[in-house]
C-alpha cells in the first residue's frame, strides 16, 4: 500500500509544513513531517502525511495529466458538500491552487482507517469465498445508496450536465483515446464506430461515481459488512447510473474472461464473488432501473478503462512519470479494446473470451 515516494514526485517538506500551519492543522511548522506515497494507484498521485500524533492523505495531480480529469478545485468541492449528506465520503480540510508549494494543486484530507480489498490484500488476507459474498453485497448496496443520493440537497446541481451526457461521454473519450494513441488498434476503431451508432437516447440523471470498484471502497472491519469511505472521486458527476455501473463491471475480471483479463490483477477473480450478470441483476432490483441495454453500458466501460490506461502509458513514454508498472499498459489497452469488441459481437457481458 505504502511506499517511498517516487522519482520526480516528491514533495517540498518546508514548504508543506508551512500550510498546514497556515491552515491550523498543525501547531508547530518545525515539527517532523514524513510523506509516504500510496502505490495502489494509477491516477492522481496520493501521499501519507505522518506527524508526531497525526496524520493526513494529500492528493495532487500527476505530472503531464490532463488537467479536465485531474481538477483538485472540484473534488475538494464535491468531498465538502458529500460532507453535509453522505456518510461515507473523506472529511476534507484544506485546497490550495498555489503552484509554488508543491508544483501543483492539492487538497488535504483525512486518512481513513480501514481495508482497501486490492488483489494483493484479499490474497494476504485469504478472504473465504463465504466472505466474498458479503464483500460484494455490501459494496453493491453502497453503490445503489450512492445513485438515490438527492445531490440537489447537497448544493451539487451545477457539478455536471446530465442532459446529453451518454453522447459527450462518447464522444470524449472516442477523442482523448486518439490523442493519446501509441499504436493502432482495430478493435478501438471497431468499438468506437459501434458506440457511436448504438447510444440510448433516454437515461436516468443521478450523481454518479465514474470509479467505484473494491480498491476504491474502505471496509471498516472484516465483517465486511460496512464500508467507512468512499475514494477516489474526481470523476464524479452528474449522468447515467448505468454509465457508472457499465465501468465498474468493466472493472469486474472473472477467471472466464480467459488470460488475457488477468493482465490487471483483480480480488474479484477470486472464489466466491457473483459473477457481472448476478451483480447486474441484483442492482436492477434495488434500484429498479431498465437495464435491457446493459451491453452498451459495460461496452463503454471497457473502452473507458482502456484509454484511461493508454493516456497513463503516453505519460510514461513521454518519461513524464517513472514507475514501471505503467510499462505495460500498453498491453492491457489492447486487452480491453478486445474484450469490448467481443461482447459486441457475442452480445453479452458474461464468458465472452
Amino acid at each position: 500500500m505504502l511506499k517511498e515516494v517516487g522519482e520526480n514526485e516528491s514533495l517540498d517538506d518546508k514548504k508543506l509544513r508551512q500550510f498546514l500551519f497556515q491552515k491550523n492543522l498543525i501547531s508547530n511548522p518545525e515539527i517532523e513531517l514524513k510523506i509516504s506515497q500510496f502505490s495502489n494507484g494509477y491516477s492522481n498521485l496520493t501521499y501519507l502525511l505522518d506527524l508526531e500524533n497525526q496524520s493526513f492523505v494529500l492528493r495532487m495531480p500527476p505530472k503531464g495529466a490532463v488537467k479536465r480529469g485531474h481538477d483538485m478545485s472540484r473534488e475538494f468541492k464535491v468531498l465538502s458538500a458529500l460532507q453535509n449528506g453522505f456518510n461515507q465520503s473523506p472529511k476534507v480540510y484544506a485546497y490550495c491552487d498555489d503552484n509554488d508549494i508543491i508544483g501543483a494543486s492539492f487538497y488535504i484530507m483525512e486518512r481513513i482507517e480501514g481495508i482497501i480489498l486490492t488483489s494483493k490484500e484479499a490474497y494476504k488476507r485469504k478472504v473465504l469465498p463465504e466472505d466474498f459474498k458479503s464483500i460484494a453485497s455490501t459494496w453493491l448496496d453502497l453503490f445503489v445508496d450512492l445513485h438515490n443520493l438527492n445531490y440537489k440537497s447537497l448544493g451539487l446541481s451545477d457539478l455536471g450536465k446530465p442532459d446529453g451526457y451518454v453522447s459527450r461521454q462518447v464522444k470524449t473519450w472516442s477523442k482523448q483515446y486518439y490523442k493519446a494513441a501509441t499504436l493502432e488498434i482495430p478493435e478501438a476503431d471497431f468499438v468506437v464506430q459501434w458506440m457511436d451508432a448504438n447510444q440510448p437516447s433516454h437515461y436516468d440523471h443521478t450523481f454518479i461515481h465514474n470509479d467505484y470498484k473494491y480498491d476504491n471502497v474502505v471496509f471498516k472491519n472484516t465483517d465486511w459488512k460496512e464500508i467507512s469511505a468512499i475514494l477516489d472521486w474526481e470523476m464524479c458527476t452528474l449522468g447515467d447510473p448505468l454509465m457508472d455501473l457499465g465501468t465498474s463491471l468493466a472493472y469486474w475480471m472473472m477467471p472466464s474472461d480467459g488470460p488475457g483479463s488477468q493482465i490487471i490483477p483483480s480480488p474479484t477473480m477470486m472464489e466466491g464473488n457473483p459473477s457481472r450478470e448476478e451483480l447486474l441483476d441484483k442492482y436492477a432490483n434495488q434500484s429498479n432501473r431498465n437495464v435491457d441495454n446493459f451491453i452498451f453500458y459495460y461496452v463503454y466501460g471497457l473502452f473507458k478503462i482502456a484509454v484511461i490506461v493508454q493516456q497513463i502509458f503516453y505519460r510514461y513514454k513521454l518519461g513524464l512519470t517513472k514507475d514501471e508498472k505503467f510499462a505495460q499498459l500498453d498491453k492491457v489497452c489492447v486487452t480491453f479494446c478486445k474484450m469490448a469488441k467481443q461482447a459486441i459481437l457475442k452480445n453479452r457481458i458474461q464468458n465472452y473470451m
